[in-house]
């Protein structure tokens, strides 16, 4: 499951990159050499339809998602672990809605091409849907199963200052 998780970390990472890349190239090209390209806007979209939903699946996966911490201290354990539950449930729902929905979405718009791009299925386009969904519920059966995952070591600036 670890090499998973920094898999969907990766190929997150390489989307972000790409993006970041493609955006300024399209308005410099635009802006300063008066030719403007057609692909850098579409492919950015797409690439952060990949980022999204298989960098949320690693968000999921790390507990980095946005949380209502404060709640969930201030409950005692039983109902802290009634919650988690709920939250558990509704993340298996959610997940299973985008690998379900998400495949008959990608088998219906498989004819469908990208305009900017022909060779390219809009199916192929919406493939990180059903993908996440699946990602995300392999990680819920990992915390479910095994609980959380381990914390990894990071070193933030401010503790590699300290350290210098």
């Amino acid at each position: 499951m670890q090499l998973l998780y920094i898999g969907c970390i990766a190929l997150s990472g390489v989307a972000m990159v790409a993006i970041t890349l493609m955006i300024p190239s399209g308005v410099f090209m635009r802006y300063v050499m008066n030719d403007p390209l057609q692909w850098p806007e579409p492919a950015s979209v797409i690439m952060m339809v990949f980022f999204s939903f298989v960098g949320g699946a690693a968000v999921y996966r790390a507990n980095a998602q946005i949380a209502v911490e404060a709640l969930m201290r201030a409950v005692g354990p039983g109902s802290r672990r009634a919650m988690q539950w709920g939250v558990h449930t509704c993340m298996f729902v959610i997940a299973a809605f985008m690998l379900g929905y998400g495949a008959h979405l990608c088998h219906l718009t498989r004819g469908n091409t990208v305009a900017e791009f022909p060779w390219l299925s809009v199916g192929i386009v919406y493939l990180p849907i059903p993908l996440a969904g699946l990602l995300t519920l392999l990680f819920l059966i990992e915390k479910v199963w095994l609980g959380d995952p381990p914390k990894q070591d990071v070193m933030y600036s401010d503790q590699l200052m300290d350290t210098e």
